[in-house]
């Protein structure tokens, strides 16, 4: 089996209207190559500082959802939106969403690790914004069990190790990577996850942009099990990658390598 999957690099910075407008016609042009899976960005649809995520803030049946909805639906695809800012009571969330090619929201993620930091060029505090979540989250597209994290989530191979364990074949790690640490830090990070647990990594990010105050650093990529990259986009393009995720191949990677089978949580937790 093979599912044929895109991650969407598009950026969140400016108007709601814009970044969707753009969003969908990215979505389109997956759909168009065949995509049956299409991963977005981390906050596709409004990305900014904390006064500008609160006033973006929607309910789980708010605009960019409704869009959702209907961009899986006129396309034909399983679409993760991303994520947007969920307001739910006196809480905001980082949040998710898979929905079906019939508009019906499979799961919903809301980020569980949240990126607080002091590094120069990606200073940020999520968490005086944002609640971080509580539960891990799968869910089935065609038949594959897919696993769904958020960017700074990355950097936590515990959370990757569990999702693996409850059978993801692939996890979707929507991101909006600072460039100040993913110069670095990105492409060891999105292949190590791959490798350690034999699944394929689909890390949309959105691109650079050397007018926004948050600089993300691009290069969305997919990656397969043997951590080979089998898309890479560059730092500052809105684009697709396409790549198809060969069930067989990690089949074989997983008896070759059975590196699941080797764990002791008994010993590390």
């Amino acid at each position: 089996m093979k599912l044929r999957t895109a991650a969407v690099q598009v950026a969140g910075v400016g108007e709601k209207s814009s970044n969707l407008a753009r969003a969908a016609g990215l979505v389109d042009r997956a759909a168009a190559a065949g995509a049956r899976l299409v991963v977005l960005p981390e906050l596709f649809a409004c990305l900014g500082n904390g006064e500008v995520l609160r006033a973006c803030a929607e309910t789980e049946s708010g605009e960019t959802s409704e869009w959702a909805r209907e961009v899986a639906r006129r396309s034909g695809v399983f679409l993760l939106a991303g994520s947007y800012v969920e307001r739910d009571g006196e809480h905001l969330f980082n949040t998710a969403t898979m929905w079906d090619p019939a508009g019906t929201r499979l799961a919903a993620y809301r980020k569980i690790h949240l990126f607080d930091n002091d590094v120069p060029g990606a200073a940020f505090r999520e968490s005086d914004t944002i609640s971080p979540g509580q539960r891990r989250v799968t869910c089935v597209v065609d038949g594959l069990c897919i696993g769904i994290a958020t960017c700074y989530d990355l950097r936590f191979p515990g959370l990757h190790a569990a999702l693996a364990g409850d059978g993801a074949r692939a996890i979707c790690v929507p991101s909006a990577f600072m460039h100040a640490t993913g110069q670095a830090h990105w492409e060891p990070l999105v292949r190590a996850r791959a490798i350690e647990n034999g699944v394929y990594v689909i890390a949309p990010d959105q691109p650079g942009r050397p007018d926004s105050a948050l600089r993300c650093h691009g290069h969305s990529m997919i990656v397969d099990p043997w951590g080979t990259v089998l898309g890479q986009a560059g730092h500052e393009e809105e684009t697709v990658i396409v790549s198809d995720l060969d069930l067989e191949l990690q089949d074989d990677v997983r008896r070759r390598l059975p590196s699941l089978e080797h764990r002791r949580p008994d010993t590390y937790g």
